[in-house]
């Protein structure tokens, strides 16, 4: 494993502050799946101008979401790539102010709206997605420790099978994997 397979944990309240607008989500959404880019060709696909872009690049890598790729660099032109293997997690509520709470919390309804509007789309076309939608659901009684374990283990298992578009293999696709857990009662 190198060094860039390895999970890296951000959960600093700054860096995730970063995360809490929808053009950076769609940023690293459009990295993620299309794969490196400049400003210029991520202001086409986004339909944005490029200082905007700009801008919002520089607080996606100070944050640590996304690095540079010197050596594709040709003049000005700096070329961006998603950081693979993040591990972003939220950090206590008491070790935020409320201005990072209120970012943080802002970042959570966007999250979770996205994660319902794939829900719904799984619901429709789930049945004609010829094997590219899949799911499972399951009820366990787990401690605290073992949720938490659960948890590591599923995000060692993300590792194992997370690349890039450079890196994935003829016929693979950009899959969006979703897990959360929490208690029935």
């Amino acid at each position: 494993m190198t060094e860039s397979d390895e999970r890296r944990t951000i959960s600093d309240p700054a860096a995730l502050k970063a995360l809490a607008h929808p053009l950076r989500l769609k940023i690293l959404r459009h990295l993620g799946t299309s794969g490196p880019a400049t400003s210029t060709t991520l202001a086409a696909a986004l339909g944005e101008n490029t200082g905007t872009l700009s801008y919002h690049l520089r607080q996606l890598h100070r944050g640590g979401f996304i690095e540079d790729i010197p050596e594709r660099a040709t003049g000005r032109e700096r070329w961006w790539r998603g950081v693979r293997g993040l591990d972003v997690r939220r950090p206590p509520e008491g070790e935020m102010t409320e201005g990072e709470r209120v970012a943080a919390a802002a970042l959570d309804r966007m999250r979770m709206a996205e994660d319902v509007r794939l829900a719904q789309r799984y619901d429709a076309e789930q049945a004609r997605s010829e094997g590219w939608m899949r799911g499972s659901r399951a009820l366990s009684h787990l401690t605290r420790e073992e949720l938490s374990d659960f948890h590591d283990a599923y995000l060692e298992l993300l590792l194992r099978f997370s690349r890039g578009p450079e890196e994935a293999p003829p016929g693979a696709r950009p899959i969006l994997l979703r897990w959360f857990g929490l208690p029935a009662d």
